[in-house]
């Protein structure tokens, strides 16, 4: 049986409400119609809401206290890979393997080994998506030759480039500020939360009018826009060359952003649902007719999943394959846990555990967070410290101290810093 040709796709910093099947203030046909064919994940989550360790995880199924990179390369934390990849376990599988645009774990041999083609891996990274575009439509022109199965990575820059954020910048189009902007009480929560944005890269906008934080989000949308735009292009190259009914196409980011959402923007030292929660779409070889999911899946589930498809076969790591999922099972997946370290020098560890009701975040030095997702999905109420909920904190607390003791987690002997990387006591 013909093994099927992969076609990955992924963004960065996309969260998963940013798309026009979800939130109709943004505009993405292809993704659209990408989501009318595939399985849509309405609750996927990455390991980690940070660039480097994230693409870690997506690389290799594990999450960044096994890969090494706990931040982003360059930063604290910021190891180069040096593990296996899909593209290395691809071409055990006889493929011929692309990778083209934004890598950013490093140029560790082992960790860059697995792309016969790429752009952006082996040589000088690849930060920007005008310096790529045309590259993975002339690999797939390539491959019409081809009698090996292929795959094919197309990793996205954008929405990253938001970090080019200046106030004045018009987009022409009137934003929404979320609920949460107003709602949002910075005396509840962390208080690295509010000296991201006093101090850190959040003072672009912290002390600016309404009208810039609205045209935060359109600039947003449009990168959005821009990132559809490449998706378009590839996904209908696949489709001329009569590729895309049999092959595996996915869609997904590397995290969130938080949109303006809780009065935040960016990503930092925080754990809710805009930075965690990413785009997933999977259509399946031979699969006809969408569907959407609710079931909790996380970006560890990636590699397994492909290699599930190509060859059956699940190896080793911290996911899970979703193929049974696409094809109507259910996984009974009860919670989920993810990380953060920190960036730049500033080191702020922080470890959640997520059910399909709460989410208790825990901090080194900084406190906890908890949650009622279905009654607080805005999450502007954090009830860590209400008596009524303290039972449900204390299991909750007591799931991730489990996690962490099982995974060999070394959460507990990570140490927060100031913004200078100096160790707090």
């Amino acid at each position: 049986m013909k093994k099927p040709n992969i076609i990955f796709i992924f963004t960065d910093q996309q969260h998963w409400h940013a798309a026009g099947y979800m939130d109709h203030f943004y505009t993405t046909p292809a993704l659209d119609a990408l989501a009318a064919d595939g399985i849509v994940f309405t609750r996927a989550y990455c390991s980690t809401p940070q660039c480097s360790p994230s693409r870690s995880t997506i690389m290799t199924g594990y999450y960044p206290h096994k890969t090494g990179v706990l931040g982003n390369i360059g930063a604290s934390g910021g190891e180069d890979l040096q593990m296996k990849t899909i593209g290395v376990m691809l071409q055990e599988q006889g493929y011929y393997t692309g990778y083209f645009g934004k890598w950013h774990i490093g140029k560790d041999p082992e960790g860059t080994a697995g792309w016969d083609e790429d752009h952006g891996v082996t040589g000088e990274d690849c930060y920007h998506d005008s310096m790529h575009p045309q590259m993975p439509l002339d690999f797939l022109d390539r491959m019409a030759d081809m009698e090996k199965p292929f795959a094919l990575v197309v990793a996205i820059n954008d929405p990253h480039d938001i970090y080019y954020f200046t106030d004045g910048e018009r987009c022409g189009d009137e934003a929404e500020l979320p609920d949460s902007y107003c709602q949002q009480d910075f005396s509840s929560v962390p208080k690295v939360q509010s000296d991201f944005m006093k101090y850190d890269q959040g003072r672009t906008i912290n002390d600016k009018d309404e009208i810039a934080w609205k045209e935060y989000r359109s600039l947003y949308k449009d990168k959005i826009r821009k990132c559809d735009w490449i998706a378009a292009a590839v996904l209908q190259k696949v489709k001329e060359n009569g590729w895309y009914d049999d092959s595996l196409v996915i869609y997904s980011s590397d995290h969130g952003d938080m949109d303006t959402h809780n009065r935040l923007i960016f990503k930092g030292p925080f754990m809710y649902d805009h930075m965690l929660r990413v785009p997933l779409i999977i259509k399946a070889p031979g699969q006809k007719t969408g569907n959407r999911t609710e079931e909790m899946v996380m970006n560890t589930d990636l590699v397994p999943t492909i290699m599930d498809y190509v060859c059956g076969t699940v190896p080793e790591g911290d996911g899970l394959s979703l193929k049974p999922l696409c094809e109507g099972s259910s996984m009974g997946r009860e919670e989920v846990v993810a990380q953060y370290y920190g960036k730049q020098k500033w080191v702020n560890p922080i470890r959640t555990i997520i059910t399909k009701r709460y989410k208790y975040n825990r901090y080194i030095m900084h406190g906890e967070e908890l949650y009622d997702l279905e009654d607080d999905p805005g999450e502007v109420k954090n009830l860590a410290g209400d008596p009524d909920y303290r039972e449900i904190k204390n299991e909750l607390s007591n799931k991730l101290n489990i996690w962490i003791k099982e995974n060999n987690d070394p959460f507990d002997s990570l140490v927060s810093t100031d913004r200078q990387g100096v160790p707090l006591k």
